[in-house]
């Protein structure tokens, strides 16, 4: 299986006075953070076979970033701002699901996912807004790995 795991781009700014939950889900894309999606939806449309399902939290920040894909996706509510990698996990069936999923999302459950299924010591990993982690599940004499097949950023792009 594999899992492409998106952070959405560059997106407003969270005012000092806080927002309500409502109002976090409402903010959108920079101009800055919409050619961050374009350049990196290029890259991953060249990449990605026809039938990947791609899963998007429901921030508009989060679809605006997959709208530059120009493929059809699923809003699903199990991958709002405050989802955890036990959320993501179950809803992409990893490791057993077929076929690739990109799932279109937020810091730090990104970064936690990918700290878990890599094993790494930290409990998070850092995730540059726009870009992407391309992670795989395989079977190696017996052993369930994951690998990183790529991570890309819109900037280096």
């Amino acid at each position: 299986m594999d899992l492409i795991l998106w952070r959405h781009a560059e997106a407003e700014e969270r005012p000092d006075s806080g927002l309500t939950a409502a109002q976090d889900l409402e903010r959108s894309l920079t101009p800055r953070g919409e050619k961050q999606a374009v350049r990196m939806a290029g890259w991953l449309d060249r990449q990605l076979p026809d039938g990947a399902r791609i899963l998007v939290s429901p921030a508009r920040r989060c679809e605006q970033t997959v709208l530059a894909l120009g493929r059809k996706y699923k809003i699903r509510q199990e991958l709002g701002p405050d989802a955890t990698p036990a959320q993501l996990l179950e809803l992409v069936q990893w490791p057993s699901a077929k076929g690739p999923v990109v799932v279109v999302g937020h810091q730090p459950m990104l970064g936690q996912t990918i700290a878990q299924l890599l094993g790494l010591q930290e409990s998070e990993c850092p995730v540059k807004k726009g870009a992407i982690w391309w992670l795989r599940n395989r079977d190696r004499d017996g052993t369930c790995q994951t690998v990183v097949v790529t991570v890309q950023s819109p900037e280096v792009l």
